[in-house]
């Protein structure tokens, strides 16, 4: 007979709080603390081994939320604990939002670790939706890193782009205006902004401002003269500066430039090490066009073992591709919000791919114009989630088959052969809750 014990460890840096909990909801034991170490862990192992022998249980179920990467060495090390190992030991890594919605059935309850940590513990008795066990697939892990920094990265990048940009309205307020260069992150145009004033560029003499862009551009400018004349227009026409801000801005103009191309520099060294590690991982997304190494290293890291989910349905609920539903009596609400409730990292790299996939494969371009057509209301962003629902279909189909991604005109040659048409039409499975994989 199976008998189960819960555990609830609210994790902070320092320490981690436990309660135990039998499976009435009684707690043999008072709620204790132990330092988040490898000793506090080695020592959590034996005490838990003792309840569990003494209260003759044979599955405990460990439940702790996923704050940051706190829990991360304490879920790694209690799943594979050797004094553990007798009683079957499951770890849960819980949104906090499951947690938090769930501390509203208990009223007036006080918000400390050691109240949350019965909250987990008594979340994880009660069951129902929670996320499938933690384990870490050490094959997709490196991958997994790496790509969650590289979006770090990228959203450090375009912050600070951002910044720039904003200063520069304040040196070169008409720069913006007429973009003389398209991109003013380039080699040319941050060299012009950070070698010149202003005033420096409305008094420089056309043919030696025309030289120095196309000597900073390497010959690469069509009409170097247009340029330079849009470029003396835009500073003819912006606003001046008092003095006194004029080297202070330059300075810190400078300073956004040079972190700007340090970020570049690390985004195009680790595009390295990433497609290095990809190469080692069996896989075929990589044959759908518009699905770089960049994109395909990032589901692939995320995604892990496709066997691990039920379907692709499973998949969609993991990265939060899904819809709430609305309905009481005769009323079903048509316009529901997305519930991005799921793996964050997922959803972007699908959203980004879907938006790279649609300009390269005709079908999905098509599906995305055919739902952006549909509302006028945020047409793009409602059609590119729609098509990164698709896509979630033929990554599952292609990761599931191992098959090579074929053109419709290639499926049409191999009629029957149902592996190569991973996302053709079929009947849509009746919508079921599954239960989600961990977000690590």
């Amino acid at each position: 007979m199976t008998t189960r014990a819960f555990v609830g460890v609210d994790v902070s840096q320092a320490d981690a709080h436990v309660c135990f909990l039998l499976a009435d909801g009684s707690e043999p034991a008072p709620r204790w603390s132990i330092p988040n170490t490898q000793p506090g862990a080695e020592a959590l192992s034996q005490t838990l081994a003792q309840l569990a022998q003494q209260h003759t249980i044979t599955e405990l179920r460990i439940g702790m939320e996923a704050t940051g990467l706190l829990w991360w060495h304490l879920a790694q090390y209690l799943r594979s604990a050797s004094v553990l190992l007798p009683f079957t030991p499951q770890v849960y890594v819980l949104n906090p939002h499951l947690v938090t919605t769930f501390r509203a059935n208990y009223g007036a309850l006080p918000k400390t670790d050691r109240a949350d940590a019965f909250l987990i513990a008594e979340r994880i008795r009660f069951g129902r939706q929670l996320p499938a066990p933690f384990h870490l697939d050490a094959r997709y892990a490196p991958l997994q890193r790496l790509t969650r920094f590289r979006l770090h990265l990228v959203q450090n990048l375009a912050r600070e782009k951002n910044y720039c940009l904003s200063f520069l309205f304040l040196t070169f307020s008409g720069f913006g205006q007429v973009s003389p260069f398209g991109d003013p992150f380039g080699i040319t145009s941050s060299a012009v902004l950070e070698e010149f004033t202003t005033e420096e560029l409305a008094q420089q003499p056309l043919e030696a401002l025309t030289a120095y862009l196309q000597a900073k551009g390497h010959g690469r400018f069509a009409d170097p003269t247009a340029v330079a004349i849009t470029l003396q227009r835009a500073a003819r026409d912006s606003y001046r500066l008092d003095q006194v801000l004029q080297e202070p801005l330059r300075v810190v103009l400078a300073t956004t430039f040079a972190s700007i191309r340090g970020l570049q520099a690390q985004l195009k060294t680790l595009d390295t090490t990433i497609a290095r590690e990809l190469a080692g991982l069996p896989q075929t997304l990589d044959t759908v066009p518009g699905l770089g190494p960049i994109w395909t290293a990032g589901l692939i890291g995320e995604l892990g073992d496709i066997r691990r989910f039920d379907d692709e349905a499973a998949i969609a609920q993991y990265a939060g591709l899904t819809w709430d539903t609305y309905q009481s009596a005769e009323y079903q609400a048509e316009d529901t919000a997305l519930t991005k409730r799921g793996n964050p990292y997922l959803r972007y790299y699908l959203v980004e791919a879907a938006n790279s996939v649609r300009q390269h494969c005709p079908e999905y371009g098509q599906y995305y114009a055919a739902k952006a057509a549909q509302t006028p209301r945020h047409a793009h962003k409602r059609a590119l989630v729609l098509t990164a629902r698709k896509l979630v279909r033929l990554i599952d189909a292609l990761l599931r088959s191992g098959t090579r991604y074929q053109t419709p005109v290639e499926r049409q040659g191999r009629i029957g052969d149902t592996t190569t048409a991973p996302h053709a039409a079929r009947p849509r499975p009746p919508r079921r809750y599954k239960r989600a994989a961990t977000v690590a």
